[in-house]
C-alpha cells in the first residue's frame, strides 16, 4: 500500500472514518472537509487522533455492548496505515494517542484485537510487554 502523506493524514482520518466529522469541526471550528486541509490539522496529528478520534469515536465502540463491527474494522485499518507509516512521529501518535489508551481499562484490548490488523497486532504485543501487562489469549497463554 502506498503511503500517505504527513499531511493528508487528517483527510485520510475523515475519509475512513467520518464518524469523526463533528468532532474536527468542533476543534477547527469550521467544516471537517474544510478543516483537514489545514496545516493546523497536519501539525496536530497526537491532538487530532486523542480528540476527533481515539475518544469520542474509538473507545466508545470499544467499551460497547454492541459495538458497530463495521465502524471498529474502519477505525483499525486507519490505525494499521499509521502503524505502518515511516516517519516515527505517525507511528508515534498511533502508539501513544491509540494503542496506550487501550490499557485504560480492562477488556480494551481484548476488545480491540479481533479488528486489529498485523502491524497493529504486533505493536500492541510489544506495548504489553513493555509495560508487563498480561491478557489472557492475547499475549499469556
Amino acid at each position: 500500500m502506498t503511503e500517505i502523506p504527513v499531511d493528508e493524514l487528517p483527510a485520510l482520518l475523515l475519509g475512513t472514518v467520518p464518524e469523526t466529522a463533528p468532532f474536527i469541526a468542533d476543534k477547527y471550528d469550521m467544516p471537517a472537509e474544510r478543516a483537514v486541509l489545514t496545516e493546523d490539522a497536519s501539525l496536530d496529528l497526537y491532538s487530532v487522533l486523542a480528540e476527533c478520534f481515539t475518544t469520542p469515536v474509538l473507545m466508545p465502540q470499544l467499551e460497547s455492548d454492541t459495538p458497530d463491527r463495521e465502524l471498529l474494522e474502519r477505525c483499525w485499518t486507519f490505525v494499521e496505515r499509521l502503524t505502518e507509516h515511516s516517519l516515527e512521529s505517525v507511528r508515534g501518535a498511533a502508539y501513544f494517542e491509540v494503542l496506550e489508551q487501550l490499557l485504560n481499562a480492562e477488556g480494551l484490548v481484548e476488545a480491540a484485537w479481533p479488528y486489529m490488523k498485523e502491524r497493529t497486532r504486533a505493536r500492541t504485543l510489544k506495548m504489553l510487554d513493555f509495560y508487563g501487562v498480561h491478557v489472557p489469549g492475547i499475549n499469556r497463554r
